[in-house]
């Protein structure tokens, strides 16, 4: 099945678009971008999330581009097990997205394929941000973004590529080629602004004093709870270090341990290879080789024993040691 063939199935349909938890710019601008695309054909649809919108930046960028979504605690009750979902920026079965009460039949993605059943439309391309599939969408259906979905989707591609300087594809600067003529450059500058809270400079300065560094792998711990990007962001930070070919952060949370890889080495070291095996029977990893993120749930930390910090680092050093 094609898209346009995907939005008649969904005519007349509560449709829903879900991102994955704790929705970053790319996932955010992917499921805006898809919203319009479909409005365009008269194809109405919320978009909803697991989690929070947690990020100064993201919230600055619902707001700032007037982007409504639920959080799945305010859709629970009308959502009928019926109901379309097409997810975006995330496939099930990754353990970053929650299954929820409609029927899942489509994703779209940019992240390594996961095989998932019974879906009309299931996407994956090897592009730097899932922004950019929105994008060409548009370009295929010879339909011209407006300027406040031109700049959501720039903007999403800019931050999922560390400004184009990760994972880009051609067609991502085919994208960006023809989005920065569309979009509002002063709006693109307001979102890419002031994107840190003061209270995330705790969460650095945490990571600082807790880094080891193992020859080429760099590991910190944040001893308290961090949003999903922040932990994201230290990860890009302690790879900046000269010494660091590969970071892995880690935030005690509530809900468990959350880690975040990056390798700048990745025909070498994979990151999301790294988390799925040092998580394996602890909790869930993956991503693409040059970022990844993971979860070890709060009921397996008594797994690690009894020191998880020094057991985690004996995993990943090990790990890197094959």
């Amino acid at each position: 099945m094609d898209l346009r063939e995907l939005m008649e199935h969904c005519r007349g349909k509560n449709l829903y678009i879900q991102t994955h938890n704790f929705p970053d710019p790319d996932a955010i601008a992917s499921a805006y971008g898809l919203q319009k695309l479909f409005e365009h054909f008269g194809v109405a649809s919320k978009l909803c999330y697991v989690g929070k919108i947690d990020r100064v930046n993201t919230r600055k960028m619902t707001e700032l581009c007037g982007i409504t979504m639920y959080a799945y605690e305010e859709l629970e009750n009308e959502m009928q097990e019926t109901d379309p979902i097409i997810c975006v920026d995330s496939q099930k079965g990754t353990g970053n997205i929650k299954d929820l009460k409609g029927h899942e039949i489509a994703c779209i993605d940019h992240h390594p394929y996961v095989e998932v059943e019974g879906l009309l439309l299931h996407e994956v391309r090897k592009v730097g941000s899932c922004a950019t599939m929105i994008a060409t969408y548009f370009e295929e259906l010879s339909i011209e973004p407006d300027t406040i979905t031109a700049t959501a989707l720039l903007y999403g591609l800019k931050m999922d590529t560390l400004n184009f300087t990760r994972g880009v594809a051609d067609e991502d600067i085919a994208v960006f080629a023809r989005l920065i003529k569309l979009c509002d450059q002063e709006l693109l500058g307001r979102l890419e602004h002031d994107s840190m809270e003061y209270a995330d400079l705790r969460a650095y300065g945490s990571a600082i004093q807790n880094i080891e560094i193992y020859g080429r792998l760099g590991i910190a711990m944040i001893p308290f709870p961090c949003p999903d990007a922040l932990v994201a962001t230290i990860s890009d930070f302690i790879l900046a270090l000269d010494a660091v070919e590969v970071a892995v952060v880690y935030s005690k949370r509530e809900d468990g341990y959350k880690f975040s890889s990056r390798s700048e080495i990745p025909s070498e070291i994979n990151a999301a290879e790294l988390l799925a095996d040092v998580l394996s029977g602890y909790g869930d990893g993956g991503g693409h080789a040059f970022m990844a993120g993971g979860l070890i749930p709060n009921a397996n930390i008594a797994k690690l024993g009894s020191d998880p910090d020094e057991k985690l680092k004996e995993l990943i050093s090990n790990w890197m040691l094959r």
